[in-house]
This record gives C-alpha cells, sequence and structure tokens, in this order.
C-alpha cells in the first residue's frame, strides 16, 4: 500500500507564495517521476510541474517563471513552490508519481487526495 499526502494549501492573496509539501509513504521500493496537478472549479485536470527521478523538470506555460518544482529523494517528497499567485491558480493541487512498490515490478502511478490553494484577497 502507498500514500501520497499533500500538506501546504490555503488562503493567499494576489502576489503571494505559498509552498506546497507531498510525501510518499508506505511500500515505496522506488519513485520515478513526479508530478503537480490541478484542477480549477469546473475546469480538467491539467499538469502544472513534473520532475524525473534525475531532476530533469517541466512547467505549464501558464506557471513558467512563477512556479519551481522540486524533490527530495531521501524524504521521498516533492515540493512546488509558487509564487507571484494569481486568483486564476485557484484550484485543488494533487500530487502524482510513478512508484514501484518491488524491486520487480513496474511503477504504478498514484495520487494524493489533494490539497486547494485559493488565491483571493
Amino acid at each position: 500500500q502507498v500514500q501520497l499526502v499533500e500538506s501546504g494549501g490555503g488562503l493567499v492573496q494576489p502576489g503571494g507564495s505559498l509552498r506546497l509539501s507531498c510525501a510518499a509513504s508506505g511500500s515505496v521500493f522506488s519513485i520515478n517521476d513526479m508530478a503537480w496537478y490541478r484542477q480549477g472549479p469546473g475546469k480538467e485536470r491539467d499538469m502544472v510541474a513534473a520532475v524525473t527521478t534525475g531532476g530533469t523538470t517541466n512547467y505549464a506555460d501558464s506557471v513558467k517563471g512563477r512556479f519551481t518544482i522540486s524533490r527530495d529523494n531521501a524524504k521521498n517528497t516533492v515540493y512546488l513552490q509558487m509564487n507571484s499567485l494569481k486568483p486564476e491558480d485557484t484550484a485543488v493541487y494533487y500530487c502524482n508519481a510513478g512508484i514501484a512498490t518491488r524491486s520487480y515490478l513496474l511503477p504504478v502511478h498514484y495520487w494524493g487526495k489533494g490539497t486547494l490553494v485559493t488565491v483571493s484577497s
């Protein structure tokens, strides 16, 4: 059994910052790509940022220059530093990770339950 638990969401004013964390626990043998997605009101869930095991990152155009994804492999944790937040960043943010539970098993993608980020004055 694997769990991904996000934290760090909340209410912030436009222009403010938040840092999200997502920790993987349970039967984790190895973790491949880790990513953050978000789903705004009435919208589909979209990828925000992703990071490979080696640290290569990829961002949605809407967050480039404002958000930074990073990971701590020793802690099985991925972070999302969000700066210069805008009202349109309001969404539930979900963590996603490709996790292998045994050395002989292929990774399976797991989702966290999400953390709400609200950007409003």
